[in-house]
């Protein structure tokens, strides 16, 4: 027959052991704060990092009157169907150039905003991702919005 002690012990150790995997998922929530697909942004968002290469699944969006490195200015939806192909898709990014010139005039005058485009592979197709998303881009982060 095992002890009241040791019954008390054992209970403990799976307290404890509860409260370190609460507190990982805590952890782990609280740092993923604020990532979102990259599918589901929309203009006017902002991020606070730049993807490293257009093959990304999530970004972190955050508030445009919080330092940032991205406003996204304008979602181009594809039309539905299968999947175009990678030229036809990057053909289609063209348009994102005159939307920045659209969504803020003075933009292409600023010293250091660039464009960056997210858009969809054949594999993202699959997932039902159908837009090309234009990118407002500055390698120093700045605060509020270009448009």
């Amino acid at each position: 027959r095992k002890s009241p002690a040791l019954k008390w012990a054992l209970l403990a150790v799976v307290v404890l052991l509860a409260l370190v995997v609460a507190a990982g998922a805590v952890f782990y929530l609280a740092r993923d704060r604020g990532a979102t697909e990259a599918s589901q942004v929309r203009s006017g968002d902002c991020l606070a990092e730049i993807p490293d290469s257009s093959r990304v699944l999530y970004v972190k969006a955050v508030s445009c009157d919080q330092p940032h490195k991205g406003e996204v200015f304008r979602v181009l939806p594809l039309p539905d169907g299968d999947f175009p192909g990678d030229a036809a898709v990057v053909k289609f990014a063209d348009q994102c150039g005159p939307a920045l010139a659209q969504y803020a005039p003075d933009a292409n005058g600023e010293t250091g905003i660039q464009l960056f485009v997210l858009y969809p592979t054949a594999d993202s197709w699959q997932r039902g991702d159908r837009s090309v998303t234009c990118i407002a881009t500055s390698k120093n982060p700045r605060t509020g919005k270009l448009g």
